[in-house]
């Protein structure tokens, strides 16, 4: 009777999501999202997924590790769970699921039964989507590598839920966070000293002399993991990860009696946990549902978490331009990481553990080539994704945009403000990686044959260039912000679905499209004023001079964006747009 009363429930749920979700198609800006957003998985999944079910084999020297590796990292998630964790055990409801749940007869291992069955459809759609994301991963079909992420996903599940009653019941015992995460790291620390004492003792060094390839480091990595003490480690979390790498359908069924045997002890471990779990339950889904109110009734700053107050980056002068004091704010507002201090060591750490590094793999220039493109590759992905990634700005000071119109400066002002801080965030990061491609880089490398000289200039025409290029990458956001404020995601507590994916593939190809077109002007100068140079100046020297001059174009270019962005600014009013997630 009970168990039907949740079926029924847990049907109708899912019947006027899709329903809501329909009726929001109504809008176009959900209609131009669902319209792209179909596209989008029609061409990149299910087309190729027509084609075969199969993914490409790993190949037959890398199955080992690749397992080893997977399991690896199922094991650091698990201590994980452990280790940073710091609330008390609470199942998420909504306020509807504890009016209907919470008074009725039901007991606790009932109301568990119901989180995880509501959680199987998540699960469920999180493995398939991983599935087709990986469809060339692995030699199984496409359903034996679904169920094959179902089972982790379903394990991760199962422990995370009972790692929180453990955790709670330890705090109940006098336990405090602290105590718990010493014993934990403690262990850790044991295990991971042990490998590594195992592994110097007796592993044979990995014979790297010559080399320019990373066979090695793969060959090496495959003994720690298949051999030793690590093996009986990563045990259990073999097991789990087993069924993913299923070639054929024996091979499947054969590894999954085991895996499911683990999900069996945790499902025990869960339901045996006797653990009060449902006032913190009652406030968390009081806090939810007090958020997701605010954030319907347009109060954006009431729907915000409150954080712990942090370290100033520096110290704010009471005089001097404004636009500083924004950047101050956001720098602030992006957590203790973005200190002085914390940048002084970091570059500490990098010259040191880059110089180390270098003497370290002097005996095969490939590695060290190989980690310089590694960080060069970093550093050209931040230009794209960077912008996307660290939202100090406006995409975050939307809901407040009343407050800042009060401030005593221009609109340019507040936009040059708030577009700072992540440009310097980016750049100090991309600084960072910049200084170990060039402390990495070796003379000669296959055909390629540098100098120091030509390092050291390239590496300061990408310096000079870097931050300019940031700048007009921030900008673009930030313009599409003013000018298409509906169309933003604000924060997690807004509509989600493939609509809302169209909506942000539609914003973010525009942005690359503006991006390029911004840049090619600058790209333009900087080649002609290369080859124009070259009877007169060294290449380095050329590079240099190219950087500069594109870098005071990208400025000019800046200027211009964020004075015309400066008079939107003063003309946007919150009030008359509509933000409302529905």
């Amino acid at each position: 009777m009970i168990a039907g009363a949740l079926f029924y429930y847990q049907g109708h749920w899912w019947y006027n999501r899709l329903l809501t979700r329909i009726r929001r198609l109504r809008q176009p800006k959900y209609l131009f999202g669902a319209i792209v957003g179909g596209l989008y998985f029609y061409w990149y999944f299910i087309r190729s997924l027509a084609r075969g079910g199969r993914g490409a084999p790993i190949p037959l020297g890398h199955q080992e590790l690749a397992q080893g590796i997977a399991s690896l990292v199922l094991f650091i998630m698990v201590a994980l769970a452990w280790i940073l964790p710091y609330s008390r055990a609470a199942l998420s409801f909504t306020e509807a699921e504890v009016a209907f749940l919470f008074p009725a007869p039901i007991g606790r291992k009932t109301l568990i039964h119901f989180k995880l069955l509501k959680s199987q459809a998540v699960i469920l759609f999180s493995a398939i989507l991983l599935t087709l994301i990986g469809r060339s991963w692995g030699g199984g079909h496409f359903i034996i590598r679904a169920l094959g992420w179902w089972i982790v996903f379903a394990t991760m599940n199962l422990h995370s839920l009972g790692s929180s009653f453990a955790r709670t019941r330890l705090l109940d015992r006098g336990f405090s966070n602290w105590l718990r995460r010493l014993l934990v790291l403690a262990v850790l620390c044991c295990v991971v000293g042990g490998v590594i004492y195992w592994a110097l003792v007796t592993l044979p060094p990995p014979q790297i002399e010559g080399r320019t390839d990373l066979d090695w480091l793969a060959r090496y990595a495959t003994d720690v993991l298949r051999s030793g003490p690590l093996p009986y480690v990563l045990f259990p979390f073999r097991l789990v990860v087993a069924p993913s790498f299923a070639a054929n359908a024996a091979q499947f069924l054969l590894a999954l009696g085991p895996a499911l045997a683990v999900m069996a002890l945790l499902y025990w471990w869960v339901i045996r946990s006797n653990v009060a779990f449902e006032e913190a339950s009652v406030e968390l889904s009081r806090k939810t549902a007090e958020r997701l109110a605010a954030v319907r009734s347009g109060n954006w700053h009431a729907a915000r978490k409150p954080k712990k107050a942090a370290r100033s980056p520096f110290q704010l002068s009471p005089t001097g331009l404004p636009a500083i004091a924004l950047l101050w704010k956001n720098l602030t507002s992006a957590g203790s990481l973005v200190t002085a201090r914390v940048w002084l060591f970091l570059v500490w750490a990098v010259i040191f553990g880059g110089f180390l590094a270098h003497s370290l793999t002097s005996r095969t220039e490939g590695l060290g080539a190989g980690l310089a493109v590694c960080a060069l590759m970093l550093a050209g992905f931040s230009l794209f994704w960077g912008p996307q990634m660290i939202r100090s700005d406006l995409r975050l000071d939307l809901p407040v945009t009343d407050v800042l119109k009060m401030f005593p400066m221009p609109g340019w002002q507040v936009v040059l403000g708030e577009v700072l801080a992540p440009a310097a965030i980016l750049t100090a990061v991309q600084w960072l990686l910049l200084l170990v491609a060039l402390i990495l880089f070796p003379n000669h490398f296959e055909r390629l044959v540098t100098t120091p000289a030509q390092r050291f200039g390239f590496a300061l025409a990408s310096a000079i260039v870097l931050p300019c290029v940031d700048l007009i990458a921030l900008i673009i956001p930030n313009a599409a912000v003013l000018f298409f404020p509906a169309w933003f995601q604000l924060g997690k507590d807004g509509p989600r679905g493939f609509e809302t994916t169209g909506q942000q593939l539609i914003l973010m190809f525009g942005q690359l499209l503006v991006l390029a077109l911004s840049l090619a002007p600058a790209v333009a100068l900087f080649t002609l004023i290369f080859f124009l140079t070259s009877p007169l100046f060294p290449m380095a020297l050329r590079v240099l001079l190219g950087g500069a001059a594109a870098a005071v174009f990208l400025l000019v270019e800046a200027g211009f964006a964020i004075r015309l962005l400066g008079a939107v600014f003063e003309r946007f009013d919150l009030s008359e747009e509509n933000l409302a997630q529905g």
